[in-house]
């Protein structure tokens, strides 16, 4: 399986939507990542039964402090990965290219296996026991579950599409 040492390119002035641009499933299906020191700004956000409760404004005032700070990611190197660490908050990993004044840096290093899912975010619980069971089929032992949910709920509308992508550590 080959390895890619960079996430695909973001196209983010050719999304049909000035929010979220979609991704091309075949960048990522199937694809084994390394991340080697990979830095991340970590929010926190308030959850019920694994609904982000207050998303929007936890992500308006990260991106707002990462844009201040001149640590914005190229779209090369963006994504945001999600730890839904119980059913009350979850942990959101915010790629960027420099430490961020006021909040938390994290650094993410290890070998990540995707596979991308398409559908209602309802899912999430199918998709992570679809996911450990690709881990397994594929040959590696599941370390830990991150989700790239890739549009927000508006414009997985607007696109008619969801993709959610799953990475596992498996190194």
């Amino acid at each position: 399986m080959n390895i890619a040492n960079n996430l695909p390119r973001q196209e983010i002035a050719a999304a049909e939507s000035d929010c979220c641009p979609l991704i091309k499933p075949i960048d990522y299906d199937g694809k084994l990542f390394d991340f080697k020191d990979k830095m991340f700004v970590r929010v926190r956000t308030i959850n019920f039964l694994h609904i982000p409760l207050n998303m929007s404004m936890v992500m308006r005032r990260a991106v707002r402090k990462i844009s201040e700070s001149d640590a914005d990611v190229d779209p090369e190197d963006y994504i945001m990965l999600s730890d839904e660490v119980s059913p009350w908050y979850s942990y959101h990993y915010i790629a960027v290219s420099d430490e961020v004044p006021g909040l938390k840096t994290q650094e993410i290093s290890g070998k990540f296996l995707a596979k991308v899912f398409e559908g209602p975010f309802k899912d999430a619980e199918k998709w992570y026991e679809e996911l450990i069971d690709y881990t397994f089929a594929s040959g590696y032992e599941p370390i830990k579950t991150l989700f790239y949910y890739t549009t927000c709920p508006k414009c997985a509308k607007k696109y008619g599409k969801n993709y959610v992508v799953g990475f596992e550590q498996v190194e």
